[in-house]
């Protein structure tokens, strides 16, 4: 008999505790939201509503930030292990049902990287429908899209894949858990799609294993992400001060 699924609070969310194929078994059983938070995101949880009810309104969280991760096991006995999205993802289309014609759908940020990732989902026995593939539009605070509903219903697809940027598709990921009249599974892997595919810079498993990612995107695009990473240093205090309690805003 298997053992239940361990799930460990930290910064009121509710993460994962385990491997990737635990993780998928446990989303896949009965559907749910999967977020994948970065630790830049994360250190603006008190502030931001928004992404903040997006976290707590997913089924779980799994543990991709490098950084989050270590802090956590400096500080608490309660270890926990990495988990990427990128390691979740090459995970996920193992899966026979997922590799299914009609069985997931993908919404993605742009046409060329739609294009890019099928085609990579294809040479990888992922069969995906033209009409499984959906351009997200520019989605404002309030997140509402009718036209992606209507064509989630009409297909019903096991799994949804949401491939838009960090903080827009958690939010996108809980309108859709809370207005769809039926259960898939909701997995937001962000950018994932993307080192797979090319879009964005190789990732290698072996860097991957040792949360060296944000490495390998801050070389490929030093302007963009240098910045971004450099702001997840302020994650530390806020870990320090909460651990496992939701932050609030400073008045």
């Amino acid at each position: 008999m298997s053992s239940s699924p361990r799930f460990q609070q930290i910064l009121g969310v509710r993460f994962f505790v385990g491997d990737a194929q635990g993780a998928i078994d446990e989303v896949s059983q009965t559907g749910g939201l999967v977020v994948v938070p970065a630790a830049p995101a994360l250190k603006n949880l008190a502030a931001d509503k928004g992404y903040r009810e997006a976290l707590l309104g997913a089924d779980f969280a799994i543990a991709d930030s490098a950084f989050m991760v270590l802090l956590w096991n400096l500080i608490d006995r309660n270890r926990i292990p990495k988990l990427s999205g990128l390691k979740y993802l090459r995970a996920l289309i193992e899966e026979p049902e997922f590799q299914q014609l009609g069985n997931t759908f993908w919404v993605m940020p742009t046409a060329a990287s739609a294009q890019r990732g099928m085609r990579w989902l294809r040479e990888n026995s992922v069969n995906v429908a033209n009409e499984n593939v959906y351009l997200a539009p520019l989605y404002g605070q309030v997140i509402s899209d009718e036209e992606l509903l209507a064509q989630l219903e009409e297909r019903r697809p096991k799994h949804i894949v949401l491939g838009v940027g960090g903080g827009t598709q958690e939010r996108l990921g809980l309108y859709l858990k809370q207005k769809l009249s039926y259960r898939p599974a909701i997995h937001c892997i962000g950018a994932a799609i993307a080192f797979l595919s090319g879009d964005q810079v190789h990732i290698p498993v072996w860097a991957d294993t040792l949360g060296l990612g944000w490495l390998y995107r801050t070389m490929a695009d030093p302007k963009r992400f240098f910045p971004r990473y450099w702001d997840a240093r302020h994650l530390a205090p806020l870990l320090l001060k909460y651990r496992d309690r939701l932050p609030v805003a400073s008045l």
